[in-house]
């Protein structure tokens, strides 16, 4: 680790937030949840997770328009319209939107109607994507590759710091093993080493990570008792309908009783899971 330079601690106490959007800081003492559907596939299907979900403790929305598939003749995202209706949900339900980015003629577009700016776990080590993020001026939450050692994926946070964007949200979301029955193998061991490590903020995807709805909750409440920043989850009107990892989506209802149970969780570790944020300057 001696090479990442802006991404490891200065010292022991050293620890950085990251401001995706007035009154939303992730790495203070508040939990940040960010809840929403895998893609974006309608304006009415966002409406319904909008609504359910600002009335939660839920900071900001999720949700899909370049979809990064195994197969190519499967849904690849909405692209533009897809980021208008993110757009406009955000507006009139006062969510911040975290959406993912795939190639650097993304960029441009999605860093004009979102908040925040995700690389996937297939783009970890685009090196060529992660300089152009460096340039930008919106937060980037940055994914574990799917086999990356945690020395990689620092090093991956240490392109885009280097290239000028300390606002760098790291996100551990399982990595591969021999076991088939879970998706992924959630390292939470990597979560508190990367507190260690480094000062960014570290939240955790328990989604992808299990592929199986009946996990999340459970893993959910791990990652904040070992102290994740944050959590994103992938959640739907109609889980079963959802046109890309079904089997992994909560139903909205769910997902709201989930952020309830968290609440206990985060006091047992002092600290707490209120939208009213107190807002925090980024240190870089």
């Amino acid at each position: 680790m001696l090479e990442a330079k802006l991404v490891s601690k200065a010292d022991s106490n050293h620890r950085s937030t990251v401001r995706l959007a007035e009154g939303v800081v992730i790495g203070g003492n508040d939990v940040v949840v960010i809840g929403g559907p895998c893609t974006v596939e309608s304006e009415e299907q966002m409406e319904q997770v909008a609504g359910k979900l600002s009335s939660a403790s839920i900071h900001a929305l999720r949700g899909g328009v370049y979809k990064p598939r195994t197969s190519p003749y499967s849904f690849q995202g909405m692209g533009l319209d897809g980021l208008k209706i993110l757009a406009a949900v955000r507006d009139r339900y006062r969510l911040p939107i975290v959406t993912e980015v795939m190639a650097i003629a993304q960029i441009e577009p999605v860093a004009a109607h979102a908040d925040m700016l995700q690389v996937g776990s297939r783009n970890m080590q685009n090196f060529e994507l992660l300089k152009a993020l460096g340039m930008v001026k919106k937060p980037v939450l940055l994914k574990r590759g799917l086999s990356a050692t945690i020395e990689e994926f620092v090093m991956a946070a240490e392109y885009i710091m280097a290239h000028g964007n300390p606002n760098v949200v790291l996100c551990e979301r399982g990595i591969r093993s021999f076991d088939p029955y879970t998706r992924n193998v959630l390292d939470l061991g990597a979560v508190v080493a990367l507190r260690q490590i480094t000062h960014l903020p570290v939240i955790v995807d328990p989604s992808h990570a299990t592929g199986k709805r009946e996990l999340i909750p459970d893993l959910a409440r791990a990652a904040i008792a070992c102290g994740a920043d944050g959590l994103i989850i992938e959640c739907h009107p109609i889980p079963e309908q959802s046109v890309s990892d079904a089997r992994q989506a909560l139903s909205l209802e769910d997902m709201v009783e989930l952020v309830q149970s968290l609440e206990p969780v985060a006091a047992a570790i002092g600290r707490r899971l209120d939208k009213q944020v107190e807002e925090l300057a980024a240190v870089a």
